[in-house]
């Protein structure tokens, strides 16, 4: 059964984030952080406020070290895995993440993975596949499954890295928004593509890019150009059964707040 959670904010305490989360009326949510930073009380925080709320853990984002640009010039420097400057310490944090994915019994680990090149020869994408093929070597081992949160690649170069990788344990974080944003796809349509890999879903909308600098606009949920019906009866259609985790990337507050309860409502009509 499709379930629709949020992140949980580390800002004021597990507590107060799980407690907010739960009186929004969520079932689930998602961990974001860098492990190096999920110290054993923070887990153990973590997994108190989880426990006390009811509350399912359904993913957890791995933030990276280093610098982060989200545009189409700095962001093929400073994003994910592709940057060779930052990679070392990058794979170090992913293979943190096995430990606090271990201690909160998540199984899900989401990244982005920069901008992979679609040729297949080149030396950046041979790098790519052999530090993944490393990475999730170890996460299979462990039972866990690396996915790729959708935006700087298109679906057929994540289709390519996917099966190029090989270790059956590689999933796709759908971010239906990032993929118009980032002018890689239309959403539906990528479905086709690399549906079945889909674990988790980001529930976000937006638009195409209007020029070759910067990302197009993220809209609330319904407001943009993700064909949201469409979108959620193909996930459907090809098996999906996880949690749509609601992202509004815009500051903390009522507006926020408003944004991700309407989508919340909006969204519970299309999974009746």
């Amino acid at each position: 059964m499709i379930k629709i959670g949020i992140p949980a904010s580390s800002r004021g305490g597990y507590d107060a984030a799980f407690a907010r989360i739960k009186d929004m009326g969520f079932t689930c949510c998602q961990i974001n952080g860098n492990p190096s930073h999920m110290s054993n009380a923070t887990m153990e925080d973590i997994i108190a406020a989880r426990d006390k709320y009811g509350l399912a853990l359904d993913s957890f984002w791995c933030g990276l070290h280093g610098p982060h640009v989200w545009d189409f010039y700095d962001g093929q420097i400073t994003l994910g895995l592709v940057p060779s400057a930052y990679r070392e310490s990058r794979i170090q944090d992913l293979i943190g993440a096995v430990g606090v994915c271990k201690k909160l019994n998540i199984q899900n680990i989401i990244t982005h993975c920069g901008y992979i090149p679609e040729n297949p020869y080149s030396e950046t994408y041979r790098e790519i596949v052999s530090a993944l093929r490393y990475i999730c070597g170890i996460y299979k081992r462990e039972g866990l499954y690396f996915c790729f949160e959708t935006g700087q690649e298109t679906p057929v170069t994540l289709l390519r890295v996917i099966e190029d990788v090989g270790t059956g344990n590689l999933g796709i974080n759908l971010d239906p928004a990032n993929l118009l944003m980032y002018g890689k796809a239309n959403p539906v349509d990528a479905l086709d593509i690399i549906g079945k890999y889909v674990r988790c879903v980001h529930a976000k909308d937006g638009e195409y890019p209007t020029d070759s600098r910067n990302l197009g606009v993220e809209k609330p949920i319904g407001q943009g150009r993700v064909n949201f019906p469409a979108l959620i009866a193909k996930l459907k259609e090809k098996g999906f059964d996880g949690a749509l985790i609601i992202e509004r990337e815009i500051p903390e507050g009522a507006e926020q707040d408003n944004d991700i309860l309407n989508a919340k409502v909006f969204l519970e009509k299309l999974l009746v």
